[in-house]
C-alpha cells in the first residue's frame, strides 16, 4: 500500500468515528492507524494530536473534521 493509499485509509476511517460523534475516538484512530505504514509511523501529526487533545482544542465536529483532514 503506498503511503497516500494509507493516508487515505486513515481519514476515512478516523472521520467514520467523528460522524458519529466520536471526536476522541476519531482523532485516536487516525493517530494509532499512523502509526501502521512506515511512512507515516513517526508524523508530526500524531504528536500535534496528543497536544492538541491535552488541552481541549479538540472538542467539536468542525475542529475535530479539519484536523483530520488536513493531514498529508
Amino acid at each position: 500500500m503506498t503511503r497516500q493509499e494509507h493516508m487515505d485509509l486513515c481519514k476515512k476511517r478516523a472521520l467514520e468515528y467523528v460522524e458519529k460523534g466520536d471526536y476522541l475516538q476519531g482523532v485516536t484512530s487516525m493517530m494509532s492507524d499512523l502509526r501502521k505504514h512506515p511512512e507515516t509511523e513517526t508524523h508530526i501529526g500524531i504528536q500535534l494530536g496528543i497536544g492538541l487533545l491535552m488541552i481541549g482544542a479538540l472538542n467539536d465536529y468542525r475542529k475535530v473534521k479539519e484536523f483530520i483532514e488536513g493531514f498529508n
